[in-house]
C-alpha cells in the first residue's frame, strides 16, 4: 500500500456548522492512520487555535496553521516559520480603513486586535481561542505572521488594493471567507508549506488528497493530486482547480464520507 497525505483545511471543511469534528470524521481519520497513512490540518487559524482539534483527533498530524506561515510536526515541534517583513506590517497596521473593520494580527505567541469584538469570539468557542486588544500605534511589527482584516467585503476589497499597491510581489493576498481578508509574506500560503511537507515526508503531489472550501484553499488544492472542493464552497474556488471533485457539505461531514468510500471503509 502506497501510503498517502490527506490534508485537510477546518472551517467549511473538515469541521462542522457548529466548529467542532464529526464524530464520524475522528473515527475515519484515526482509521487512516493506523493504515499508514499520514495526515495534516491546513487552516487560517493560529497553531493554539487548531491544536484542540489535533487533540480531540489523538493522531500524529502535522499542522500548517496561519495559512502556510507557520508549519509544526505532530509533536509540536515548530519546523518553519515565515513572517510579514517588518515595514510591510507597519504599512497594514496604518492603512486607512473604516471604524467598523477590524484588524488584527496572528503572531507565533497569540493573536492581537485593535478593539473588541465579541461576535469574533463564537467561532472559537469549541477552542477558548481568544485575542488580546493592542492598540494599532503599539502593535509590534516584528514576528508577525499574518495581518487579517474582518469586515465588510467592500472595504476589504479597498484595503486590499492599497496593500497590493504597496507592496506588491512582497504579500501574499487571500480570503478566507468573503468577509476576512488575509495577508501574508509574499510566497507564503497552504500550497508552499505543503509542498515542503510533502518533501519532509518522502512523498509526492500525486500521494496528497486535499480538501478546501475558500480561495485560501487554491494552492494547496492545485498541488493535490487528488484535489475535492466542498459543495458549499466559495464560488470561485471549483473554476480554479483543474479536474477537482465536488464533495458534499461540510455540515454534513461530508469528507469522512468521501474518505470511507475513497479507501472501502
Amino acid at each position: 500500500m502506497t501510503p498517502r497525505l490527506i490534508v485537510s483545511d477546518l472551517d467549511g471543511t473538515l469541521l462542522g456548522s457548529d466548529h467542532t469534528l464529526h464524530d464520524s470524521t475522528v473515527e475515519v481519520l484515526r482509521a487512516l492512520v493506523k493504515q499508514g497513512h499520514h495526515v495534516a490540518l491546513a487552516s487560517g487559524r493560529h497553531y493554539h487555535d487548531m491544536k484542540v482539534f489535533l487533540d480531540q483527533l489523538d493522531i500524529p498530524a502535522h499542522l500548517i496553521s496561519t495559512n502556510g506561515a507557520y508549519v509544526h510536526d505532530p509533536k509540536g515541534t515548530l519546523l518553519a516559520a515565515n513572517h510579514v517583513d517588518p515595514e510591510h506590517a507597519k504599512t497594514l497596521i496604518n492603512l486607512p480603513r473604516p471604524p467598523q473593520v477590524r484588524l488584527s494580527l496572528y503572531r507565533e505567541s497569540g493573536w492581537h486586535i485593535d478593539a473588541q469584538a465579541p461576535h469574533l469570539l463564537s467561532l472559537h468557542a469549541s477552542t477558548g481561542f481568544s485575542y488580546d486588544v493592542v492598540p494599532p500605534a503599539q502593535m509590534d511589527i516584528n514576528g508577525v505572521g499574518k495581518v487579517l482584516y474582518l469586515g465588510d467585503p467592500v472595504a476589504l476589497k479597498a484595503l486590499e488594493n492599497q496593500a497590493h499597491e504597496a507592496h506588491g510581489d512582497g504579500l501574499h493576498i487571500t480570503y478566507s471567507t468573503i468577509d476576512s481578508l488575509e495577508i501574508m509574506a509574499g510566497g507564503v500560503n497552504k500550497g508552499v508549506a505543503l509542498a515542503a511537507l510533502l518533501e519532509r515526508l518522502g512523498l509526492t503531489p500525486s500521494d496528497c488528497l486535499a480538501f478546501g472550501d475558500n480561495l485560501n484553499d487554491t494552492e494547496m488544492l492545485v498541488l493535490a493530486g487528488e484535489a475535492q472542493v466542498m459543495a458549499n464552497a466559495h464560488p470561485e474556488l471549483f473554476d480554479r482547480i483543474k479536474g477537482a471533485e465536488r464533495i458534499g457539505h461540510h455540515g454534513e461531514a461530508a469528507v469522512a464520507e468521501w474518505l470511507k468510500k475513497r479507501f472501502g471503509m
